[in-house]
């Protein structure tokens, strides 16, 4: 609730509540399906590996410029691979949360963690796992199951699942891996995603109707099994029926995405492209969801209130001096 309350603050004021940096376009990975490499992620002139990135106090200096612009309650720093530029991120990251921001980190975990992370206040580590260790040791060399698990030794993660139509051919299948996961002493939750397709898309990835019906079935039942699954209902109504369109998702709206030049803004969210959002699966959209489903008083739509709150937000910002960072 202190976040809701912050972020609409930041809204009202007519800054970005929240924002996705990419820091670099770098990474030892080639996952398939991995949406920030994709050829229209950018909106198709050039693609994140040909983006110019920064390194050294260019990049520090660069984000903290992004940072003091926007004043964002909430970052996510992500990549490519955000570890590639770990050495920045030493220097980033106590500053960032000296501030009072809410950073998160998101990354694959192929190298390790640096231990001082382990006590920075307001921080939090999200490893991205491709399901069980056959499928995602595939998928995701050289951050296998080994690598991450060494990695990640005195820290506490939120682990992130995105789920694809290859890990639900198998029944128990999301079980297990919930089970797996829930008995690390370094997790402190799971969230599961699904699969978020573009307009068009025909992949192996891509779930289809009657396999996001079974994925959101089983999650309503293995919710009320694992406590480390981060999943409420009203989360997982929004799987079942997501917003029809950018203009009605309310992460799409408040989240501002940078790319790795610090200067591209990604659209419509953190996807780019043409997300097809009749099939969305992002956990963080369907967070913001179903807090706007959610009636105050029985009556009144957050959402209707966030909608309104915007208007007021863009109002402000027009009247609010430039800030020079020189």
């Amino acid at each position: 609730m202190d976040w809701v309350l912050g972020a609409w603050g930041r809204i009202l004021a007519g800054y970005t509540p929240a924002m996705s940096i990419e820091i670099t376009r770098e990474c030892p990975l080639q996952c398939p399906g991995c949406y920030a490499y994709g050829d229209d992620h950018l909106g198709g002139e050039l693609t994140l590996r040909e983006v110019r990135d920064f390194k050294g106090q260019a990049l520090v200096d660069g984000v903290l410029g992004l940072v003091d612009t926007h004043r964002p309650l909430h970052l996510s720093i992500v990549g490519g691979e955000p570890l590639v530029r770990y050495r920045e991120l030493n220097t980033l990251l106590p500053i960032l949360t000296g501030r009072g921001i809410h950073v998160q980190l998101v990354t694959s975990a192929v190298r390790e963690l640096p231990k001082e992370w382990a006590a920075l206040p307001r921080f939090s580590i999200v490893v991205s796992i491709d399901g069980l260790q056959p499928e995602h040791d595939v998928r995701r060399t050289p951050a296998t199951y080994d690598r991450i698990l060494k990695h990640i030794v005195g820290h506490k993660i939120v682990v992130h699942c995105t789920v694809t139509r290859q890990q639900i051919n198998r029944p128990g299948y999301l079980d297990e891996f919930l089970r797996i996961w829930s008995e690390q002493k370094e997790t402190r939750k799971i969230w599961v995603s699904l699969y978020t397709p573009q307009v068009g898309e025909m992949s192996d990835e891509r779930l289809t109707p009657q396999d996001r019906a079974r994925v959101v079935a089983d999650l309503m039942a293995l919710r009320l099994r694992y406590p480390k699954l981060e999943a409420p209902k009203g989360l997982i109504d929004v799987y079942a029926n997501p917003p029809a369109s950018p203009e009605e998702c309310v992460f799409a709206k408040t989240t501002q995405t940078i790319s790795a030049d610090l200067t591209t803004r990604i659209t419509p969210c953190q996807f780019g492209g043409d997300p097809d959002c009749s099939n969305c699966g992002c956990i963080a959209s369907a967070g913001l969801a179903a807090l706007a489903r959610h009636q105050l008083f029985g009556f009144v739509p957050v959402g209707a209130l966030f909608t309104r709150s915007l208007k007021v937000g863009e109002r402000m910002k027009r009247l609010r001096p430039v800030e020079s960072h020189a």
